[in-house]
């Protein structure tokens, strides 16, 4: 298995360590042919990107394209605020950006008091204290509805480490991604479903993108921890779109173009 692009990683942006340049860099050493610079989206209280940043994350990202010949996406990780679904991309910052990356993060200004409420702290409490005890059915239910109802009024491109620390049906979200044309992502960083979740989500013919989620240089390309579970799952190579070649047929880009 060969990695075509990497559409998950970060720069000091948001908290990574390394600058687009040497994301870039590094995404050519690995052979790559496109790299997402998807830093945090602005409703992150400590690590988000600035609005007023995006003209130069915007030039970084031309000038490391131009420097590598690695195609250089601008891209964000937004953040789902709460049920309705808002994320920190909405229309008029659509030409801002070429990926548009969503997931649920903890530290956030959430889009309602009852978001904060049951996202933040029902998933919180249910993580540090109730960890390895199965999670409140209406909790499960209000997280389903989050993701699904991102997907639904947004053009996402990727959900990315569906179920991290926010317990949902995996496998509802996943139909919905893909009736939607929304990829999942496996992420090699984090560790966000179970063997089974992974199973119950390919069974619905869902697509996959398969990403690093670098925080650093030297794990751009990094997808060895997401590969052991790929195998072992017995997920088919050919629903993941950028590998061996192929290159996905990203959501957005087309909503953009179709305006």
């Amino acid at each position: 298995m060969i990695l075509t692009a990497d559409y998950h990683t970060h720069t000091p942006y948001s908290h990574g360590k390394n600058t687009v340049l040497e994301n870039a860099l590094a995404a050519k050493e690995k052979g790559l042919k496109a790299i997402g610079i998807t830093d945090h989206g602005y409703s992150h209280i400590f690590f988000g990107l600035r609005r007023k940043k995006v003209p130069f994350l915007q030039a970084e990202c031309r000038a490391a394209q131009e420097k590598t010949g690695v195609k250089v996406l601008v891209g964000m990780e937004a953040n789902i605020r709460g049920e309705s679904g808002l994320t920190d991309i909405t229309d008029k910052d659509y030409d801002d950006f070429d990926l548009f990356v969503a997931g649920k993060h903890v530290c956030v200004t959430y889009a309602t008091p009852g978001d904060f409420r049951r996202y933040f702290w029902g998933n919180l409490i249910q993580d540090k204290f109730k960890k390895g005890k199965n999670p409140p059915e209406k909790l499960v239910e209000y997280n389903t509805r989050a993701y699904i109802n991102a997907i639904k009024n947004n053009p996402v491109d990727i959900i990315s480490h569906l179920g991290y620390k926010c317990p949902c049906n995996v496998a509802e979200v996943a139909k919905c991604a893909r009736d939607y044309g929304t990829y999942i992502e496996l992420n090699s960083k984090k560790r966000h479903l179970t063997d089974e979740e992974l199973a119950a989500v390919c069974d619905t013919g869902v697509r996959f993108v398969l990403d690093s989620d670098a925080h650093s240089a030297s794990r751009v390309g990094d997808f060895a921890p997401a590969e052991e579970q790929i195998q072992r799952v017995g997920v088919p190579l050919d629903r993941i779109d950028n590998i061996n070649g192929r290159e996905p047929a990203f959501r957005f880009a087309a909503f953009k173009n179709g305006r």
